[in-house]
């Protein structure tokens, strides 16, 4: 099924996605990291891992509706690029450790831009353009 979404929103869908899988590949690795007997004293790591599966999962979805152009697809990947923002802003300041916090915060600031570009925004409120080139809404 072809997408009528412009190639910024494909773009930043298949970075969402990314996002998303990297989620998931976290969970794995609470999940494998708790088998092997690891336990943090009163941390439930499976609850932890499941968590993470979850809005992994979530995330996954988000970027590859927005690849498959479909429009509800738009907000909850803009609130997730603003919560990762933060996070990568906690994780290069705070934290300390600007080695994971950078490149997230590149990311997501990427994908912002990508959403947010002019034929990204035409696309979303729903305008096309006539024969004549002007823009008029597509309902």
């Amino acid at each position: 099924m072809a997408s009528d979404a412009p190639a910024s929103v494909r773009g930043g869908g298949v970075l969402v996605a990314l996002q998303g899988l990297a989620g998931l590949a976290f969970a794995v690795a609470l999940l494998v990291r708790a088998m092997g007997g690891a336990s943090t004293q009163g941390n439930n790591v499976y609850g932890e891992a499941g968590y993470f599966a979850v809005i992994g999962v979530a995330v996954l979805a988000v970027g590859i509706g927005l690849v498959l152009g479909r429009y509800w697809a738009r907000s909850p990947a803009v609130v997730v690029e603003l919560l990762l923002l933060g996070v990568a802003w906690y994780a290069a300041g705070p934290s300390g450790r600007p080695e994971f916090g950078i490149p997230v915060g590149v990311m997501c600031v990427v994908v912002l831009f990508l959403l947010f570009s002019a034929r990204s925004r035409e696309w979303a409120l729903g305008l096309d353009e006539d024969e004549d080139g002007k823009p008029t809404n597509g309902g």
